[in-house]
Parts: C-alpha cells; structure tokens; sequence
C-alpha cells in the first residue's frame, strides 16, 4: 500500500493544455474513482500517475518519493486497462506469470503468486487455458491477475469493465470490491459510468474540463453536490433542474406556481433542483408543476416517467413499482421542500 499526492499537475499538448493544475491526497489503501464526461482529463491523469504519459507541470509523489522522472516500471504501480491486452499464443498462466519472468523472479515465487492470484480471483480451473478460450469476463480477471502479482503499491484501473455486457460488468464490479477488501490496496480507478463511481469508492473525484469540480465519499457528492455539473452528473439519474424567481420566502417555477423555502441564502436563488426520486405525484391544485407523459421506462420495481414541461423541457420522475400511466397523459407533480437544492447564478450550491 501507498498514499499518492499530486501538486499542481498540469498536462499540455502544445499550446492546449487538458489538465489545469490539479491538486489530489490519496490515502494508502484507499479506493479512489476519477469520474467525469469523455474528454474531462481522468485518463490522462491515470496515465501521468502511471508514467504512461509525461506531466507538463506540478509534481506526483508515490508514498512520500516523486516520481515525475522515474520510469513506469519502477513506479511500484499496476495497471489494468480497458482492453485486455492479453498476449493470445500464451496461456492464463504464463500471460500471468510473463513479467514476473522478465524480472527474473525466482520459479517457484513466480508459482506461488500466480497461483495466488488465481485462487483470489477464482480462475485456478483457467490456467491452461488460452485467451481465446475464455469470456470477456473471465479475461479482464486474467488482466487484473497479472497487475496483483506483481504486489503493487497502487493499482490503477482505466475503465477495465467497459467491454463487457450489463451483467457482467455488475458482476466484475462486485469481484473488484472484494478485491479491494481482500488485498486492502491503493486503487485508482477511472470510469464514466455513474454506478460505478458510487458502489466502488471510498471517495469520488469528479473531473470537467481538466479540472476537480468536488471530491468526497458518494454520499457526500449525492447530498451536497457543490454545483451543478456535480449534481447532474453524480447518480444514476440526472437532477432535476428550473429555473425559478424569488418571491418573499417563496420559490417560483415555470409556469406560476411556487414552493416555500426558509433558506437563508434564498434570494440568490436562481435555480432549484431535485433529484427524480424525490418527485412525487400531486393533484393538480397541490402540485407544483405539471406537464405531459412524453416516456415511460418500466424497470419492474420503478419506472421513470419524463414528463415534457409546457416549456419544452423533460422533467424525470422516478415511480416504485409499476404504475398504470398512458403516454400523452396529464401529470401533476409535488416537490418535497426537504429535498430541493438551490443554485445561484454561477450555478453554485447555496449551502
């Protein structure tokens, strides 16, 4: 295990520069998710700390020493990319066992840690097999097989589960936490995917642009988004956002019904937000907004409902069960005042 600390990191290709300054602490033995839109920096970052990519400023530190001019191989770091990158006329075994030989480590210590790593991650039966052999899932087990024998001080993960189908990638997702548990590791994992994000970390950095907009554990980010890239983007389903004016201590939305609201930073509001859970069916003379049904997705134990606003905006409202709702039909909907986050002008959460 070992902590990572990045100081001022900057990344330019020319005169571009993706990466603007980042500052990051993480714990030994703690599982960090960079996560964020395509484009925002977060494998470019994975790969500065990697030595797959040379920094243009700031410094990375790998338990206390800076590595900034020290080649990949001895970082003391593993890393599992999105494509398997299995050599395919090798077998499990020596696909596992191959840099280890390069580093002329002993036989029978090259034995005892691919045997290890088998027994971990539950491929002992696939040794002898070749790549071609096996599943999607059963070969980025293999990739991860060969980063663990190598006893790294930190593992790094560059979106590994985005080859593989829904289930498998639930399935993956759980066998990488008890991973995680198991060796008690530094893990650096990079993904778009929101579910991701919240069931892997102990903390989340969320990356736009190049640059950190929030770090924290999934929680944290869930409840107390600091604005509104955050919140829209953390969570299976995006937040609800409206525009709204202030009236008094009363919040009003599109269309001239209003909401009361005792924050005390209320008459910066500019924008309110809630998340689709939140939202509850309502009369119509207790709603406070209503629109159209334009979709339904029924999932069995919810649906969401996206109601289209007299406006042209889609509004998504999460249902348990599965309601008996007909397309183009009225919905009117409530907003639990517990639940509402507001944003000023900048789009910053009003705390």
């Amino acid at each position: 295990m070992a902590d990572v600390s990045l100081r001022g990191v900057r990344k330019s290709y020319g005169s571009l520069e993706v990466v603007h300054g980042v500052d990051l602490d993480i714990k030994s033995g703690e599982f960090v998710v960079f996560v964020g839109p395509s484009g925002c920096g977060k494998s470019t970052l994975l790969r500065m700390i990697a030595g797959l990519e040379p920094i243009s400023g700031g410094e990375i530190s790998i338990e206390g020493r800076v590595v900034n001019d020290i080649p990949s191989p001895q970082r003391g770091i593993s890393m599992v990319f999105q494509s398997y990158a299995l050599y395919p006329h090798m077998s499990v075994y020596e696909n596992m066992a191959f840099g280890l030989k390069l580093a002329k480590t002993p036989k029978a210590e090259v034995d005892q840690r691919v045997r290890e790593a088998a027994r971990i991650l539950q491929i002992e039966d696939y040794l002898d097999r070749m790549p071609k052999a096996l599943s999607g899932g059963q070969r980025q087990r293999v990739a991860i097989g060969r980063a663990i024998v190598r006893n790294p001080k930190v593992f790094l993960f560059d979106e590994p589960l985005s080859n593989l189908d829904a289930s498998l990638r639930a399935q993956t997702r759980i066998e990488i936490a008890k991973l995680h548990d198991t060796l008690d590791a530094t893990m650096i994992y990079v993904t778009h995917d929101q579910v991701e994000a919240m069931t892997l970390a102990d903390r989340i950095v969320v990356l736009n642009a190049g640059r950190i907009e929030q770090v924290g554990s999934p929680l944290e980010l869930y409840r107390n988004p600091i604005n509104t890239f955050v919140a829209g983007f953390i969570a299976s389903q995006r937040m609800n956002f409206l525009p709204v004016t202030v009236e008094g201590d009363r919040l009003v939305l599109p269309g001239g019904k209003s909401v009361a609201s005792n924050h005390p930073q209320r008459g910066n509001a500019r924008t309110l937000g809630i998340r689709p859970e939140h939202l509850v069916l309502a009369t119509p003379e207790t709603a406070q907004f209503s629109g159209t049904l334009s979709v339904i997705e029924q999932f069995g134990e919810y649906a969401l409902a996206y109601v289209e606003m007299p406006n042209g905006d889609l509004m998504t409202v999460k249902l348990d069960g599965a309601p008996d709702l007909e397309l183009h039909q009225a919905i009117h909907v409530g907003l639990p005042r517990d639940h509402i986050h507001l944003f000023d002008e900048a789009g910053r959460a009003l705390r």
